[in-house]
């Protein structure tokens, strides 16, 4: 089970997209992809076949998953993710600092 899955809004916590929010696009390893976050250009031929047009496209490049930091809504903050049994025999993320349940 992951710590950080698709859908989940993320802090990035160093690099130079530093401070910013945005939610998982796809997981891929230990990279993820998150909207609006380490954007890069990206020279392009054309692809006609795939209806691909050339030129300079900016797009998301991964990022390692350790320079983010799941997103607390209820302090605003990204912090760290922890797992918990539930009494049914569920296993369940959970934030370190107060111990509730990661809605998913």
């Amino acid at each position: 089970m992951n710590r950080i899955r698709k859908g989940d809004q993320v802090v990035v916590i160093t690099g130079k997209s530093k401070g910013q929010k945005g939610e998982v696009l796809r997981v891929a390893g230990d990279r993820l992809v998150v909207s609006n976050i380490n954007l890069i250009k990206r020279h392009t031929k054309p692809n006609p076949q795939a209806q691909q047009a050339g030129g300079i496209i900016e797009r998301e490049a991964p990022i390692h998953i350790s320079n983010v930091m799941l997103f607390n809504p209820a302090t605003g903050k990204g912090e760290r993710v922890g797992f918990k049994m539930l009494e049914d025999g569920r296993k369940v993320r959970v934030f370190r600092s107060s111990g509730e349940a990661i809605d998913a």
